[in-house]
């Protein structure tokens, strides 16, 4: 996969704000599925999708102020799907992952090809993922292979991870 942007002369970002409630996760859903109708990759991209937005409505302090979450899909047709949900952040326990039953962020590890949160206390948190156009990757990748989480904080080093 090229690097995001390289080379990408139609890409379209779409962005939308819902409600942070469990039953606004499927309008999410709803709303990058009918972005990527035709995407190879669509599925995976719903599936890391209902990821991120399902933990923004659950551990974030969105739940907490009747606040919202926002859903952001940055599509290079041909090339990459960039998903990010953004929510208001707030303290956010890691639980320790086993190889029996993957969290979330485990499943996101191996669908996409690179992503990450990144925090800020003002602003909150940025949870994203980037996958191929085509799909998963062609080198097939288990629990075993899923990336360190400790590589998925922000570059700024204000990452927090759930």
């Amino acid at each position: 996969m090229a690097p995001e942007g390289a080379g990408c002369r139609r890409a379209a970002v779409h962005s939308r704000s819902f409600p942070a409630r469990p039953d606004q996760v499927r309008e999410a859903r709803r709303f990058l599925a009918g972005i990527l109708d035709g995407c190879p990759a669509a599925d995976d991209a719903i599936l890391v999708l209902s990821e991120l937005a399902s933990n923004a409505v659950l551990h974030s302090e969105s739940r907490e102020r009747s606040g919202t979450f926002t859903v952001t899909a940055n599509v290079c047709k041909g090339q990459y799907v960039r998903i990010e949900a953004h929510d208001d952040g707030g303290r956010w326990n890691q639980c320790a992952s086993n190889g029996d039953r993957p969290h979330g962020l485990d499943i996101i590890a191996i669908l996409a090809t690179a992503s990450g949160v990144s925090a800020h206390p003002l602003t909150g948190r940025i949870a994203w993922a980037t996958l191929d156009w085509q799909g998963r990757s062609t080198r097939a990748r288990t629990c075993d292979d899923t990336p360190s989480r400790s590589n998925a904080a922000g570059a700024d080093g204000l990452g927090e991870q759930p």
